[in-house]
């Protein structure tokens, strides 16, 4: 077998990114991150770093970034138990590579520090003092600001390298796979932290991603809310794409249906796309996991979805 190059996953969401990943995780060459790590696309991860220290560099941008970068490297993340997944990001990471990335970033990231003064609540009322719970300082952070966007890239990619390729050192395998749905509005960024990277989008019909959002608790609970969520989405992806030159990139699109159709071959090709043999995996794509929503809305309902996506349907490959 070939070494395959790192894998990110992207989609919609509820167009079968967690099968995907799964099944491509399964391969002897690839290891799976078994969670949504977030922390590179999501607000106050490292994409908005890069820019902040960057070409939106001033010092309160930067300790702005700084600050939520910290906040969600080291209590969110830390805090957020994946039912599903039965782990934190660091747990499913490997905490000793989660915290040895994180303990290096800061010294690279950070130029110093100082105790900026915080004025009484009330010291406008008379010169009122501090009450004997209020804080009287908050730390500072003084961002370095990097001209060569490619030197905070590499930091950014050690970081990476240490979590992500430690985690496969340790299952074993030589590459990782990375899913976070939304990677799929974030490809220019992930290209630029790792170059190398293969980027999967897989698709879905777009009536039948309006169909499980409905039923998602972290979705609208509309059918107008779910179409106000995803048709954005959907034509930011499609302006983007007419523009990208993804020709030259390792970029793989597929269908999650065509994946169910004939999946034998298609698994095939799949894994020969991301540069590993083919392999029979545990997990598959079956048709019945995919269109048991096709009854989900009447007609008039399918039609309105269908009107309000009119141009997006065929611009995704569907009809």
């Amino acid at each position: 077998m070939t070494r395959p190059s790192p894998i990110f996953v992207a989609g919609t969401g509820r167009s079968g990114t967690s099968q995907l990943a799964t099944i491509l995780g399964e391969h002897p060459q690839i290891h799976r991150i078994p969670i949504e790590t977030r922390f590179i696309v999501d607000p106050g991860g490292l994409r908005d770093v890069a820019d902040a220290l960057t070409t939106r560099y001033d010092p309160y941008v930067g300790d702005d970034a700084l600050r939520r970068l910290n906040d969600m490297l080291t209590v969110r993340l830390v805090g957020r138990y994946d039912r599903d997944r039965g782990h934190t990001v660091p747990q499913a990471i490997g905490e000793r590579h989660y915290w040895d990335a994180v303990g290096r970033l800061w010294p690279q990231l950070v130029a110093s520090t100082f105790d900026e003064s915080v004025p009484a609540a009330g010291s406008g009322h008379a010169g009122w003092t501090a009450g004997p719970f209020e804080l009287q300082s908050r730390r500072r952070a003084i961002p370095r600001y990097f001209g060569d966007r490619g030197e905070l890239l590499a930091i950014l990619r050690r970081a990476i390298d240490t979590m992500f390729g430690g985690a496969a050192a340790d299952a074993g395998k030589p590459a990782w796979c990375e899913k976070t749905p939304f990677n799929l509005l974030c490809m220019d960024f992930l290209w630029e932290l790792v170059p190398e990277a293969t980027i999967v989008h897989i698709k879905r019909h777009p009536v039948s991603v309006v169909a499980s959002h409905v039923d998602q608790p972290w979705a609208p609970s509309t059918v107008g809310g779910v179409l106000d969520w995803l048709k954005p989405i959907y034509q930011r992806w499609l302006a983007w794409k007419a523009t990208a030159g993804l020709g030259a990139r390792r970029y793989v699109e597929v269908k999650a249906e065509d994946l169910a159709a004939d999946w034998p071959a298609r698994r095939k090709a799949l894994f020969e796309s991301v540069g590993v043999d083919d392999f029979a995996t545990a997990s598959t794509f079956r048709s019945r996991s995919l269109d048991h929503r096709d009854d989900q809305f009447d007609g008039d309902t399918r039609a309105r979805i269908e009107r309000a996506l009119a141009g997006v349907i065929p611009a995704m490959g569907y009809r």
